[in-house]
């Protein structure tokens, strides 16, 4: 830019050091350099400016909140200081420091947070970026006629005209492409991430998203519960699913919670601000011992029995003898024919097939937890004959533990058991005074 202007590049205004990203300004000798996104780096500096380009991969660094922290702390000191962020919208499910300071700017700018933040946000209304699609239908942003609303360049670097071929294009590859597609293009956010080897059931999920619901809603509208728990390694997630069946309508209500010790947080750095953020949603425990977790885990059990509505609790075989041992001394085990080993692998798919023909047929609604959002969105299937596996090697990095849970529940509940009360109850008509 200084090259290519007579102005700035006469007299020696400027040196230009390209090798180390950097130009001073001779006559003060203020200097204007681009910096790597890192604590050893950023710690101490007092700058006058900062922008920080592309928010949403830089959050995907274990160390982003530090260095955000290591900025702000650094401008304290100069009165003209100023921070500027700009940034696409991400590729993934908004994470770590990009969903926080997303989410402060959309407050500020909808007059529900006050704050000395200029937020400068094209996207689109909910009504059109964030409505859900229906069957045989596009999303509302895919109308062509939307497009100029998101693109201030329009005419200049960009063209509306210019997106169209793209958007063609990323149509015939896929709904995941679709998605990344505009994301980038026309700043949609990405609910969930959807692969060309997903779990069927995720392409309903985000469909039956009910935010109203919680455990508490489940106790008291539920004739029976099922509950499932997976997972409880020093390297997984523990997952504790609770299926309840409505009093009148028999459809099923979904709400999970998860436990993970914190040194997962060290070993899977990649996925750290991932699991912060679903913590504080409170949907993620994050604890310092396992026997904590099991003690939590059990007295959501406990909540259920005493309520008079577990059916029962199915466990993954593997691993779980200190979380059966917790529930036999809580009155709960095989004595009293409610804890049952749930086969794993292909005798899985059952349920699989099961829940996902339940998401699809609208029988089957949960509170939108983005932990659990998440976990279906790194469900991978593999096919083996007519069976369905889903497994934590297919799935790579990301964790499952929370859907295989809910799994283990659904095998249960699709033995569709008795109430323990009466079936002639007043919700259904058949009880007479």
């Amino acid at each position: 830019m200084i090259e290519v202007d007579p102005f700035l590049s006469s007299k020696g205004r400027f040196h230009i050091q390209a090798h180390k990203k950097k130009v001073t300004f001779n006559p003060t000798g203020a200097t204007l350099q681009i910096k790597s996104f890192n604590p050893k780096v950023m710690t101490g500096v007092k700058p006058a400016g900062v922008m920080v380009d592309e928010l949403h991969v830089i959050a995907e660094s274990s160390d982003a909140d530090r260095v955000m922290g290591q900025i702000r702390g650094g401008i304290v000191s100069q009165p003209e200081a100023f921070f500027a962020i700009t940034t696409t919208q991400s590729e993934r499910p908004p994470r770590g420091v990009f969903k926080a300071e997303l989410a402060k700017a959309r407050a500020i700018r909808n007059g529900t947070a006050g704050g000395k933040m200029l937020p400068v946000l094209y996207e689109f209304p909910d009504a059109i970026g964030r409505a859900k699609k229906e069957p045989d239908k596009p999303y509302p942003w895919e109308s062509k006629a939307f497009w100029h609303m998101v693109t201030p360049n329009d005419g200049r670097s960009i063209t509306v005209d210019r997106l169209v071929e793209d958007f063609d294009t990323a149509k015939l590859a896929g709904e995941e492409e679709l998605r990344r597609w505009a994301s980038q293009h026309l700043n949609v956010e990405i609910g969930m991430a959807l692969g060309s080897d997903r779990w069927p059931g995720a392409e309903h999920w985000e469909k039956r998203a009910d935010p109203s619901m919680t455990f508490e809603n489940i106790l008291t509208l539920s004739d029976v519960i099922t509950v499932g728990i997976d997972g409880g390694g020093l390297d997984d997630l523990l997952g504790l699913a609770v299926i309840g069946r409505d009093k009148v309508t028999r459809e099923w209500r979904l709400w999970i919670h998860a436990w993970m010790h914190r040194n997962v947080l060290e070993r899977r750095k990649s996925e750290a601000s991932n699991f912060l953020d679903f913590e504080r949603d409170g949907d993620l425990s994050i604890v310092d011992d396992m026997g904590t977790a099991y003690a939590a885990l059990v007295d959501r059990v406990v909540q259920c029995n005493d309520a008079g509505l577990l059916a029962s609790v199915g466990l993954d075989p593997a691993g779980v003898g200190l979380i059966v041992d917790e529930l036999s001394v809580r009155g709960i085990s095989d004595d009293t024919e409610q804890v049952f080993a749930v086969s794993q692998g292909y005798k899985l798919t059952g349920a699989i097939k099961t829940l996902e023909v339940k998401l699809s047929d609208q029988a089957c609604s949960h509170p939108g937890q983005p932990l659990m959002t998440w976990c279906v969105s790194n469900a991978r299937v593999e096919l083996r004959g007519n069976a369905v596996l889903i497994t934590k090697q297919v799935s790579g990095t990301g964790k499952i533990d929370p859907l295989m849970s809910a799994f283990n529940a659904t095998s249960l509940m699709a033995a569709n058991p008795e109430p323990k009360g009466s079936v002639y109850t007043v919700e259904r008509g058949l009880t007479y005074f």
